[in-house]
C-alpha cells in the first residue's frame, strides 16, 4: 500500500506504467481467485441479521467466498445465462447477496436492483436490462421485499427462473422456530419457475468454473442510478473499471488487516465496489450489520459497540447516518478507527466539526458516481484534507470543469465553476447507459462523462462539488446554489438535517425553501430558522422564503436527501394555496413524475365552471399540471 498526498504523488503513481499494461486480472474470477490464493483462511465478508454486539453472526473467508461465487456461478449458467444475459438480484445485505454479486459478475451481467423501489419501478429495471434470472429473498416477516418482486416478475415475462434466498439460516431460537409459523404467504403471480437458492447451489461444483472464464474485458454489471427522476437509468459497468476501484483501495488504503465496518447496500456503487472490491483487491474485512445496514432496527444506537465488537479500523458512512450519530453517545472503545470515509452527497462543514470533535477521527470525504463505476476523487489520506474538498483526482483519472458555449465546450480556469467532466478506467466511453438516447449529448470531446455536477478546481487540484445542474433554485434567472442554505442552517445546534430546493413561483418562477429535520429531541420555533437562516447566509436571494420542519427527510437507500419528493411536497403547498387564495374549490390530489415532462400536479375537486379560471391561476407556473 501506498498513498499521495499531492498532485505530484498523483502524477508519479500514474508514470509507473500505463493503466492498460498493469498486471491486473481481467476477469472476475481471476480477481477474486487471486484474493483466495493469497489470504484463504482469513475473513473475507460477515454479517448479523441483528444488530446487537453479541448477536449472532456469520463469516465467509477468502477461499470460502471463492467456492461459493464458483458454484453461484456454475447455477447461473446451468439456468442458461451466458455472458451477455442478466442475473438480476433484489436483495438486501447478507452473505448471499456479496455471491451473487460475485457469481453473477462471472457467469453473465450482474444487475442489483434496490428492494425498496416499488413493483413497477423493478419490472422496468428488469425489462430494460432483459434478466433472465432473478435472485430474491423468501417471504419473511418484516418486509415485502418477495411480494413485490412476484408483482415485478409478473410484469418481466423475459425472466424465467426466481431464485429465492431464505434469511431463516441466520436466526437463533427462538425466533428461528417461530418464523415459519408466521411467514406471510407468496402467492406466485408470475409464470417463471421458482427454486430454493441455498438448495440449488449445493447442487454445483464449487472447485472450479464449468465454463471458459474468457479474458477479453467485457460488461459485468449492471447499475441503476438513484431514480431521482422517473423511471432509473441503467449504467453498464465492465470488469476493467470494477477492478479499477478495487486497485486503487489496495493501492491507495486498505491492508489485509483493517477491518471495514460497511452499513450501507450491496446494491449501490459504493458498496459493491470502492468496499468489497477493494476488499478483493487488499484482502481487507468488510463487515455488514443487518440486512438494511443504517436503516436497521439497532444499528444506530449500536453503531459504536459494533465497532469495538469487530476492531474496525474504518467507518464507511455518508452525511445524514453521521447526523444521526452525532445525536447519539461513543459509547464503546473505537480507538481500533482509523478514519471514517463519508460519500454520497456533500459533507457540511458542520457536521464533519462535529463528528471530529466528539470522535477526535477524521472524516476523508470522496466523490463518485453510478457512471464512472464509481471513484472519482478523495481527500488524500497522507496529505491537506481540504474540508468542504472531495479532494484530488485518483490516479488515472482526469477531471476537467467545463461550461457548455453552443456546441462547444470551454474549460474553466481556477476556481472558476462549471460541469465536472470525468474521464477514468470505469468510465465506459460512449456507451454508459443500456438505452441509447440516454447517451446523447452526455460526453464532452468524445470522452470525458458530463457528471451534471457543478464544481470547481483550486491552485492545488482539489475539487469542490457546488452543486447539481438541475439542483439549482433559478430565481428569475439567477442561479442559486442550494448548498449555500443547507451549509448555513446546518450551523444551528437544532438542525440535523436539511434538504433546500426550489419551490414554484409565478412571479420569478422559483423562490428557495428549506425542509428540515431536528436533532432527536430538540425543538425551535420556524421563525427563529428563519431568522438564523437571514444572518448566517451572505447572498439575500438565497434566504429561503419558506422553512418547514419534517419529522424526517426523504431519503434515499444510502442516505442521501431525496429532494424529489421534496419538490412535489412544495409543488402541492403552493398550488394548493394559490387555488384557495384564487377562491377555486379542489386540490393538487398527486404530483407525479412524467418522463418527458417532469413534475406534473394533478388537480382533483375543480367544478367545471372555473376550469378557465384554473388554467389561469395554475398557467402562470412553470411546473406542469394537469386535472386528475
Amino acid at each position: 500500500m501506498t498513498t499521495f498526498a499531492n498532485l505530484a504523488d498523483l502524477k508519479a503513481i500514474e508514470s509507473e506504467m500505463p493503466w492498460e499494461d498493469r498486471d491486473m486480472s481481467r476477469t472476475m474470477h481471476g480477481f477474486l481467485s487471486r484474493a483466495a490464493a493469497a489470504h484463504g483462511a482469513r475473513p473475507a465478508v460477515s454479517f448479523q441479521i441483528f444488530a446487537g454486539p453479541k448477536d449472532k453472526s456469520a463469516t465467509l473467508t477468502w477461499s470460502e467466498l471463492l467456492a461459493q461465487t464458483r458454484a453461484a456461478a456454475n447455477l447461473f449458467r446451468s439456468l442458461g445465462v451466458g455472458e451477455r444475459d442478466v442475473v438480476a438480484y433484489v436483495l438486501p445485505n447478507c452473505l448471499e447477496t456479496a455471491v451473487v454479486l460475485l457469481g453473477g459478475a462471472v457467469a453473465g451481467i450482474v444487475n442489483p436492483i434496490n428492494p425498496l423501489l416499488e413493483p413497477a419501478q423493478i419490472s422496468a429495471i428488469l425489462r430494460e436490462t432483459g434478466a433472465k434470472v432473478v435472485v430474491t429473498l423468501k417471504a419473511f416477516p418484516k418486509t415485502d421485499v418477495a411480494q413485490k418482486v412476484a408483482e415485478a416478475v409478473r410484469h418481466a415475462p423475459g425472466v424465467t427462473t426466481v431464485l429465492e434466498v431464505d434469511l431463516l439460516r441466520y436466526l437463533t431460537p427462538p425466533k428461528s422456530w417461530i418464523v415459519p409459523l408466521v411467514r406471510p404467504k407468496n402467492p406466485v403471480a408470475h409464470t417463471a419457475v421458482v427454486k430454493d437458492f441455498a438448495h440449488e447451489l449445493a447442487r454445483h461444483r464449487s472447485d472450479a468454473l464449468d465454463f471458459e472464464d474468457r479474458q477479453d474485458d467485457r460488461v459485468a454489471a449492471y447499475f441503476h442510478t438513484g431514480g431521482t427522476t422517473g423511471m432509473p437509468k441503467v449504467a453498464q459497468h465492465k470488469v476493467s473499471g470494477m477492478v479499477y476501484n478495487g486497485w486503487l483501495g489496495a493501492r491507495l488504503l486498505f491492508r489485509p488487516e483493517d477491518v471495514v465496518m460497511c452499513p450501507l447496500p450491496l446494491f449501490h456503487v459504493f458498496a459493491a465496489y470502492p468496499i468489497l472490491m477493494s476488499m478483493i483487491a487488499s484482502g481487507a474485512h468488510v463487515v455488514f450489520p443487518t440486512p438494511a445496514g443504517y436503516r436497521g432496527p439497532g444499528v444506530m444506537d449500536n453503531l459504536w459497540k459494533l465497532v469495538e465488537r469487530w476492531r474496525c479500523t474504518y467507518l464507511i458512512t455518508v452525511p445524514t447516518a453521521l447526523a444521526a450519530l452525532m445525536q447519539r453517545p461513543i459509547d464503546a472503545d473505537i480507538s481500533s478507527l482509523k478514519n471514517a470515509f463519508s460519500g454520497s452527497a456533500a459533507l457540511p462543514v458542520e457536521l464533519y466539526a462535529r463528528f471530529k470533535k466528539a470522535t477526535g477521527i477524521e472524516i476523508v470525504e470522496g466523490y463518485g458516481l453510478t457512471e464512472c463505476t464509481c471513484l472519482v476523487a478523495v481527500n488524500p489520506p497522507g496529505g491537506t484534507k481540504k474540508i468542504g474538498s472531495v479532494g484530488l483526482p485518483f490516479p488515472y483519472t482526469h477531471l476537467r470543469i467545463l461550461q457548455k458555449q453552443g456546441d462547444a465546450f470551454r474549460e474553466c480556469g481556477v476556481d472558476e465553476v462549471g460541469e465536472i467532466c470525468v474521464a477514468n478506467p470505469g468510465v465506459f466511453e460512449g456507451s454508459t447507459y443500456t438505452e441509447v438516447d440516454k447517451n446523447r449529448d452526455l460526453f464532452a470531446e468524445g470522452r470525458f462523462l458530463r457528471t451534471g455536477d457543478l464544481g470547481r478546481v483550486d491552485a492545488e487540484g482539489y475539487l469542490f462539488i457546488t452543486g447539481r445542474a438541475k439542483d439549482l433554485i433559478i430565481r428569475g434567472g439567477h442561479n442559486i446554489d442550494p448548498a449555500t442554505i443547507e451549509e448555513a442552517l446546518m450551523k444551528h445546534e437544532a438542525v440535523a438535517v436539511v434538504g433546500a430546493i426550489g419551490q414554484p413561483d409565478a412571479h420569478s418562477g422559483e423562490l428557495p425553501c428549506a425542509y428540515v429535520e431536528l436533532v432527536k429531541g430538540r425543538e425551535v420555533a420556524v421563525a427563529e430558522l428563519m431568522d438564523f437562516a437571514a444572518a448566517h447566509i451572505p447572498e439575500r436571494a438565497a434566504v429561503p422564503k419558506h422553512i418547514e420542519l419534517l419529522p424526517e427527510l426523504p431519503k434515499t437507500a444510502v442516505g442521501k436527501v431525496f429532494k424529489p419528493d421534496l419538490r412535489r411536497l412544495a409543488v402541492k403547498r403552493v398550488y394548493d394555496a394559490a387555488l384557495a387564495e384564487a377562491g377555486i374549490s379542489g386540490h393538487v390530489a398527486e404530483v407525479i413524475e412524467d418522463k418527458k415532462r417532469g413534475l406534473v400536479a394533478r388537480v382533483a375537486g375543480v367544478p367545471k365552471g372555473d376550469e378557465a379560471k384554473l388554467a389561469t391561476i395554475l398557467g402562470g407556473f412553470t411546473t406542469a399540471w394537469e386535472k386528475a
